[in-house]
């Protein structure tokens, strides 16, 4: 006890030094004032020593885990030794395989077509990192899972609020992803989000591997895409198009119960409020609501010029092509001679490959941040541009606590 209170409340140098003076012969003291200066000494180089990090893969499928050796490659680092697999049972295990304690680690997670398994994934190798006295987890996940559900609709939910809740709740203590589908997405986080751009590698495409690309207009395929499309425009020093009037299943008010009528009453006596469905029936005095005009979907059109020129579209997800052929057929048309399609995230689900081989299409140029070798071997029009580059120096600056201000150079709001 009285040496736990000497290391405890006394400083080290100064109990030598009285010790020095004094005439005790008692060889135990000694002893036990030199065990509690190399106590001292170690206890203090453990805490000023600087912890390491390590990067890991939660992806069961070798090839979805290829952008994480990519990642550990440009990094120099060995990818962390762990095993994510299902069981029997569809129940997602993990098994760290080395230790992580007071460590950054950075959990590297892209999203197959599996999506909730892979989301299991994440979860479960998040947790088990936090029970493991990590540092600091930092997930990497390039393609955001579910970015699409981040707005109310009818009597839906916003499931990417609750996902981020979820890693939050894992242990997860910052993300880093690329081109959300909403940037608004950040605050449903209760950490740091850093949203990388994949512009300036899709935009070096353009000038490097599109022939004659100044004779070449940037085209939004439906309003909502003009800023993103304007951004492009002004960086390539290229012209603008727009479509307008085509269909968007997923963002139109479609009809539901809570715009019907209210139901006809047969009960006797005062109803309450009543909300008539015309100013020539008026059952009861109440509350009369102006009618609300129905939308009606205008010709499609393009606003802008291109005829005679290369058109490229960029988007940011590309899954269901039937909107991407469509407006391809309709450029076409109008009279542009090659069609190329831009976008951060190629998920081309279901039989987009060959309804891309099949249209008037010429390219589909997508990174690297969803797994599509499949894909690409059904159709030789989709290409793959490169993004570990950059997703590796995040990593790196985020470990030495740099700024990430150089990632972000000449990127609009817009972007």
């Amino acid at each position: 006890m009285l040496f736990f209170l000497l290391f405890t409340f006394v400083d080290v140098d100064s109990l030598q030094t009285c010790l020095q003076g004094c005439s005790l012969n008692q060889r135990i003291i000694k002893l036990s004032v030199d065990a509690i200066v190399q106590l001292s000494y170690g206890y203090s180089k453990m805490n000023v020593s600087k912890s390491g990090y390590r990067v890991f893969s939660a992806n069961s499928t070798t090839a979805s885990a290829e952008l994480a050796k990519k990642i550990t490659e440009r990094l120099g680092v060995e990818l962390g030794k762990s095993t994510v697999y299902q069981e029997s049972n569809r129940e997602t295990r993990v098994d760290v395989k080395e230790s992580v304690r007071g460590q950054d680690i950075f959990i590297i997670q892209t999203v197959p077509r599996d999506v909730n398994t892979a989301i299991m994934e994440l979860l479960v190798m998040a947790y088990a990192l936090k029970t493991s006295c990590a540092k600091n987890i930092i997930g990497v996940i390039p393609y955001f899972p579910y970015s699409k559900q981040c707005k109310m609709r009818k009597r839906g939910s916003i499931v990417c609020k609750l996902l981020a809740s979820m890693l939050a709740k894992a242990g997860l203590t910052h993300i880093i992803t690329m081109d959300l589908h909403q940037k608004e997405i950040q605050g449903f986080f209760s950490f740091p989000v850093d949203n990388l751009r994949a512009s300036p590698f899709l935009i070096q495409y353009i000038q490097e591997e599109i022939p004659d690309y100044r004779n070449a207009v940037i085209v939004a395929k439906s309003p909502s895409a003009a800023k993103r499309a304007q951004s492009y425009a002004e960086r390539l020093r290229l012209g603008l198009a727009v479509i307008h009037g085509e269909a968007q299943c997923s963002e139109s008010d479609m009809a539901d119960g809570r715009h019907s009528p209210p139901s006809s009453r047969t009960t006797t006596g005062h109803t309450g409020l009543e909300l008539p469905c015309s100013r020539h029936h008026v059952p009861f005095p109440g509350i009369e609501l102006p009618m609300m005009m129905a939308k009606e979907k205008p010709p499609i059109t393009v606003v802008g010029d291109v005829g005679g020129r290369i058109a490229i579209i960029v988007d940011d997800i590309i899954d269901d092509v039937e909107d991407f052929v469509a407006a391809a057929d309709f450029l076409k048309e109008r009279g542009a001679y090659k069609i190329y399609i831009m976008a951060t995230h190629g998920l081309l689900s279901a039989e987009a490959p060959r309804l891309i081989e099949e249209s008037a299409i010429d390219e589909v140029v997508v990174t690297n941040t969803v797994p599509h070798e499949v894909q690409k071997l059904q159709c030789p029009k989709i290409k793959t541009v490169d993004v570990s580059m950059i997703l590796a120096e995040a990593i790196r600056r985020i470990h030495n606590g740099e700024s990430m201000a150089y990632l972000f150079r000449n990127i609009a709001v817009d972007d």
